[in-house]
């Protein structure tokens, strides 16, 4: 092509894109007339000119990032141009067939890969940033001039495959901006210092009191008599049922006291005017409002993988003259360091507990034993329903309670399990009895020693309760406030007694670290920088990228993710999208997570949430229930009402109706108490409709696996194995559990030890029952019999 014809179609370019591409035409020019070596060089030294602040980013000092966490966006091919295909004009048109072996002897180039690994593209991300170049080279119509020239040139020995290195550089910032933008993220998520996040609390002199000692030592009486007789006030607790039981406590004593929680709002003042104190829920309270008294309850809990954060940001941020900590001891070093930061001393007032409590020589070993003020503590609600049955079947009456109830149905339980003129004498509760409700407990009877948790990485582990949960537990036994003045503890089954006087006996570990979590405007500002990313996907990169001192961790952030993939195709904005995950939901729930997309998908339609909507949304009025399942649907509605009533106070607009729903939840509440007093009826029925499977494993396995788990139950305890005929053990009663559940509970088998003792015994038979009728079988035909339980 003469150079007036280029000059020609040059400038019949739009003035932008002439402008864009004057520089790459120029030095394509340039590179007609001047010599090629030192390719490499040159590319270099244009990415570095280009790419600074990655190379920057690169070489720092901080931690490589999780790349596995980036997420290629799309970039779609260009399509054909209303101007033609200027760089064809400019040159020829592209053999792709010659393209796609530059590309491909540019993707193998050693010193290409080491050259990306400079600019934070890890071996994953450059092949995925290759393929994706490629691709966008191979199926676009018409390409850009500066690139469709390099790419010709190359075809004609005029440029160096090297220097396509910018042009891809370029694509792969478009498909993972974060490479832009590493430093401006780093300093986004830097969760440093935190202090220095409240500068109310910074610019008062606060007094730091720790009220340390075990449950039912008046450590927290002590710290509410100060919060009584204050000027002003908050008490912040971990429990719903804390906040109420301070609210009316305090307005009986004649102290003005306004209720918050996630939930509710209640305001004592007859004008509506803010009372001088407040109980709320240690989320909810405010660090911008000055008091002269602040309780902090049950301070240890800074640690909870999950909600650490609220007592974190409590402790560092709360604006007052005084703040009362309540909690274990193991938190004290902890918080002393924290303060240290701060500038402030910590004074620290031990008590002792009020009544005695003694761990028994015996366990309880059958239900038959059971005495008046008894409560057997279960960590599955299959066991609170076995044993409820149980103790029905010996004509004795149980109050039940476990964390899923309502509130007002908790109370009620514990209500009728504290009248000494009703018959109900034994209660059946989870470690939901830990915190928050006053019982008259003489013992305390762990019917097991293993609970599920979940650590601060959101994995689940099956582990014997820690000595603080036990110590948490068993301190409920001879409050005193009770008739019982002294506390007694054991164990369901003889094998547990001695792990559980072990737990008691150790140290509790001292706390190491206070949780984090990052703020709505972090998150917002990462997403400025990152808009085409999805909000969980942001969660990961923000925790991946910050950075934490010693005494800090970031909390565990799954139930947010859940929440965020949930409603992530739903049009909303960031911070609405936000505030919708930060919603406190059940995610094993579904009725409870198709809830919350429904909510935030008539949010979206911008249509409110009216009381008719919900009540046909719930098909409402609901049944009592009939068996356990419709219990448990119950308790989910519940739930929903809770999320809206949440939300109501997050966009009073679109959840307009908040005063006729909580309505709707008491009348509900009085549904669920009901079918809880039925509870019994309710599992006899279960089990006769086959909806409700106590056991966790089927009476069949159990029958087939009860003699071979035995037999190596006593060989792991160092005792006489059983014989032969073990095998033909009968499988327990219903309600009661076999030794094989057992032994997973207390983790001396695994699942998987289980599965292969199951396969083992089913050798044994079938060998033993081949020996009887076929002498000689071939081996390969045992396999293939043993391998049968398998597939069925």
């Amino acid at each position: 092509m003469s150079f007036p014809r280029c000059a020609l179609l040059w400038a019949r370019l739009p003035a932008g894109r002439r402008a864009g591409h004057r520089a790459a035409v120029c030095s394509v020019l340039r590179a007609r007339v001047e010599p090629v070596p030192g390719a490499l060089g040159r590319v270099c030294a244009v990415a570095s000119a280009s790419s600074s602040s990655s190379s920057s980013s690169a070489s720092g000092g901080s931690k490589a990032p999780n790349t596995s966490l980036f997420v290629p966006l799309t970039v779609k091919p260009q399509g054909p141009s209303a101007d033609g295909d200027v760089g064809a004009e400019l040159t020829r048109p592209l053999d792709k067939n010659e393209v796609k072996k530059i590309l491909d002897k540019f993707y193998k180039r050693k010193e290409i890969q080491k050259l990306g690994a400079d600019y934070g593209l890890d071996a994953r991300l450059f092949h995925q940033a290759f393929i994706s170049f490629r691709n966008y080279i191979m199926q676009s119509h018409s390409l850009d001039v500066d690139i469709h020239i390099i790419l010709n040139d190359i075809c004609f020995s005029a440029a160096h495959v090297d220097d396509l290195f910018p042009f891809f550089l370029r694509h792969a910032k478009q498909i993972f901006p974060v490479l832009d933008c590493k430093d401006d993220l780093r300093k986004i998520s830097d969760l440093r210092i935190p202090p220095n996040w409240y500068p109310e609390a910074r610019a008062i002199q606060r007094k730091i009191i720790f009220h340390s000692g075990p449950t039912n030592s008046g450590k927290t009486y002590h710290a509410i008599q100060k919060y009584l007789s204050a000027k002003s006030g908050v008490y912040c607790g971990p429990l719903k049922l804390l906040a109420h039981e301070i609210f009316e406590k305090s307005n009986a004593a004649g102290v003005p006291c306004d209720l918050v929680t996630g939930e509710e709002r209640v305001t004592v003042e007859p004008d509506g005017k803010q009372a001088t104190h407040v109980a709320c829920t240690v989320e909810m309270c405010s660090v911008t409002t000055p008091y002269e008294v602040a309780v902090i309850d049950e301070i240890q809990m800074i640690r909870d993988p999950a909600r650490g954060w609220a007592w974190t940001r409590a402790l560092l941020g709360l604006c007052a003259e005084e703040v009362h900590l309540c909690g274990e001891s193991a938190a004290i070093d902890l918080v002393t360091e924290l303060m240290y930061t701060t500038g402030e001393e910590v004074e620290v007032r031990n008590y002792e507990r009020l009544t005695p409590i003694s761990v028994l020589d015996h366990a309880l070993e059958s239900l038959d034993n059971l005495r008046p003020g008894d409560c057997i503590v279960c960590f599955s609600k299959n066991d609170i329903y076995s044993v409820s049955r149980q103790i029905e079947i010996r004509g004795l009456e149980s109050a039940v309670i476990y964390g899923s109830l309502p509130p007002g149905t908790k109370l009620a339980q514990a209500k009728k399990f504290n009248d000494p003129d009703d018959p109900c004498k034994i209660l059946v509760a989870t470690d939901a009895i830990g915190m928050g409700l006053n019982l008259s407990i003489r013992r305390i009877i762990f019917y097991s020693l293993i609970k599920p948790t979940i650590n601060e990485k959101g994995e689940k582990e099956i582990e014997p309760i820690t000595t603080s949960q036990a110590l948490q537990i068993a301190g409920r036994a001879g409050r005193f406030s009770s008739k019982y003045k002294e506390g007694e503890v054991t164990t369901m089954n003889r094998e547990d007694l001695s792990l559980l006087k072990e737990i008691l006996n150790r140290p509790v570990d001292p706390i190491k670290a206070a949780g984090l979590h990052p703020t709505a405007e972090q998150i917002e500002m990462f997403a400025y920088h990152l808009p085409d990313t999805t909000l969980s996907n942001l969660i990961d990169i923000f925790v991946d990228f910050s950075q934490v001192d010693g005494q800090y961790f970031v909390c565990n952030m799954d139930d947010f993710k859940f929440s965020a993939e949930l409603i992530q195709h739903i049009p909303l904005s960031l911070r609405v999208r936000y505030v919708f995950c930060t919603a406190p939901i059940n995610k094993k729930q579904p009725f409870v997570c198709s809830s919350l997309l429904q909510f935030a998908r008539q949010y979206s339609r911008n249509e409110p949430l009216t009381f008719s909507w919900l009540r046909r949304y719930i098909k409402w009025p609901l049944l009592p229930p009939k068996n356990i399942k419709d219990l448990m649907d119950l308790e989910a509605v519940h739930d929903v009402l809770d999320l809206y009533l949440w939300l109501s106070y997050r966009f009073i607009d679109m959840f307009p109706d908040a005063s006729l729903i909580r309505d709707l939840q008491k009348e509900l509440d009085g549904i669920i108490q009901d079918g809880v007093h039925n509870i019994t009826k309710l599992i006899k029925i279960s089990e006769a409709q086959k909806l409700l499977n106590l056991e966790s494993l089927s009476a069949e396995n159990q029958s087939r696996l009860s003699g071979t788990v035995k037999g190596q139950a006593r060989r792991m305890r160092g005792t006489k194995t059983l014989g032969s005929k073990a095998a033909e053990t009968p499988s327990p009663s219903v309600g009661e559990k076999s030794l094989a559940s057992r032994l997973v509970q207390q983790g001396l088998l695994t699942a998987d030890m289980l599965k292969q003792l199951e396969k083992e015994w089913l050798t044994q038979q079938t060998e033993h029952g081949k020996d009887k009728t076929e002498h000689g079988t071939h081996s390969k035909g045992t396999r293939r019999k043993k391998k049968e339980p398998d597939s069925d």
